[in-house]
Formats: C-alpha cells, sequence, structure tokens
C-alpha cells in the first residue's frame, strides 16, 4: 500500500525535494544523539549548538552534502587508564540538518563541549514578474 503525497496537490509544482528532505529527516526523528538547539539571534543570523562534551576539535567535521549540513564526530581511543565506570558516551555520531536555499554557514567552533556553527539566512527578496500572455492557439 502506498503512503500518500504530502505535497500531492495539483496546485504544489516543483516540491518533490520538500518531500525528499521530510522523508529524510522522519528517518533519523528517534536518534537524539547528541543533543543540540537551533537559536535564532537575529533576523537572518542562526545558531546550531551541538553538546559535544569529550570531543576535540580533530574528532569532528561539518560540511555541505547537496542541502544538508552534515556534523560527524569520532573519538580517538583514550589511553589512560583502566576505566571503572563509563557515563560520558564516546560514540561516534552523524547529525544533519537540511538547509534551505541560500543559506550559508559563516562558521564553527567548538568551546566548552559546545559546537557552534553560525548560519546566515539570506533576507527575503520578493519579486512581482509580470508574465506576457500572447495571443492566438499558443501551440507550437
Amino acid at each position: 500500500m502506498s503512503r500518500p503525497s504530502l505535497f500531492g496537490s495539483p496546485l504544489l509544482l516543483g516540491f518533490e525535494e520538500f518531500e525528499r528532505a521530510i522523508e529524510r529527516l522522519s528517518k533519523h526523528a528517534g536518534d537524539t544523539y547528541p543533543p543540540y538547539n537551533v537559536e535564532q539571534h537575529s533576523g537572518s543570523h542562526l545558531r546550531i549548538v551541538l553538546a559535544v562534551a569529550g570531543f576535540a576539535p580533530e574528532d569532528l567535521s561539518a560540511h555541505i552534502e547537496g542541502n544538508q549540513l552534515v556534523i560527524r564526530g569520532r573519538q580517538s581511543p583514550d589511553d589512560g587508564g583502566t576505566l571503572l565506570h563509563r557515563g560520558i558516551a564516546t560514540r561516534q555520531f552523524q547529525r544533519s540538518f537540511v538547509l534551505a536555499d541560500g543559506i550559508e554557514v559563516t562558521g564553527a567552533a567548538l568551546d566548552e563541549g559546545l559546537l557552534r556553527i553560525d548560519l546566515e539566512r539570506p533576507l527575503a527578496n520578493t519579486q512581482i514578474r509580470r508574465i506576457e500572455i500572447a495571443s492566438g492557439s499558443g501551440r507550437d
């Protein structure tokens, strides 16, 4: 049985990419590690903050794949003493964020166990274009 399309209306043309993005997001909905916040600092400035305690900058990577910001973490093995209790997660992770067209990553910094990724959203530029309507049959 096929699932009804979210954007199946004939009035919504060209939204197939949004539907695929929503499907990708729903697959990762149960994954909660690492925890994160998304903050808005001004009309166009956004920040993603991930709690990555125990990770060093060289253990983390962030890059853009298509329209997704993908953040990966993999800790190096600890060469310390014998571990009697593990309460701090050291597992690897991958966290993805779907970015709207035009959003740019402006920087990333790791400080006190928090990875901060700054984003800039372009201001909306509403355009009104007149479409000429030709007379005749319009068939080629």
